[in-house]
Order: structure tokens, then C-alpha cells, then sequence
């Protein structure tokens, strides 16, 4: 798991946003509150879109996360199945711990 994922807040400026997430060698980008709850994410798509939105309205809401004592086995599958290359781990009241890559929990477990 990465703890050095990118976050941003719902007021952040998106053109910010999207230079801080570059620069990170980052794409994709964690919306979340004061306390790190995570509210959406930013991916790939929203982060390209020159269109002038705020943060709130380019994020996806309540986006699927995974939590710490997960079987990295299941994961794994998961992330397969519905082709995922990255889940938000979180906490069990939402706050963000890291990003699990996909690429890392096969190297893991070795599938």
C-alpha cells in the first residue's frame, strides 16, 4: 500500500489540483475533509478536463474503498473482476490510509 497518495479538499482549485497530482507522477487525486474522510476521487478523466469545475462537481462520490485487514487474496480478485488498478484503503469511518495498487498486491501474493 502507498501512503503518499494525492489528496485535495471540495474548495481546492481543479487547475491546482491537476498540476500537484502531475507532479506527484500521479492519476488520480482523493477528495476528502478535514478529518482525511474520503468524500470521492479524481481519476484520470476529471483530472484532463480543461472545462473550469470545481473539485466537487468533476469528482466521482463515495468512491469503493477496501480496509487495512482485508485478504489481499480477495483483493486481488476483486480488482480483477471489476478491472480495477488501484482501491482507497480507508479506516472503517472513511478516513484515508493509502492506495493499493493492483500491480503491487499481485506482486504480493504472487498471482
Amino acid at each position: 500500500m502507498r501512503a503518499d497518495v494525492p489528496t485535495c479538499r471540495l474548495e481546492d482549485d481543479l487547475n491546482e489540483v491537476r498540476r500537484r497530482v502531475g507532479d506527484a507522477g500521479s492519476d488520480t487525486c482523493f477528495v476528502v475533509d478535514e478529518d482525511r474522510v474520503v468524500l470521492g476521487r479524481l481519476g484520470r478523466t476529471a483530472l484532463q478536463r480543461d472545462t473550469g469545475e470545481s473539485v466537487e462537481a468533476a469528482m466521482t462520490a463515495g468512491p469503493s474503498t477496501i480496509r487495512p485487514s482485508a485478504r489481499l487474496e480477495a483483493i486481488v480478485e476483486r480488482m480483477r473482476e471489476q478491472k480495477l488498478g488501484s482501491l482507497p484503503v480507508t479506516t472503517s469511518d472513511g478516513r484515508l490510509v493509502g492506495l493499493l495498487a493492483r500491480e503491487d498486491a499481485e506482486r504480493v501474493t504472487g498471482s
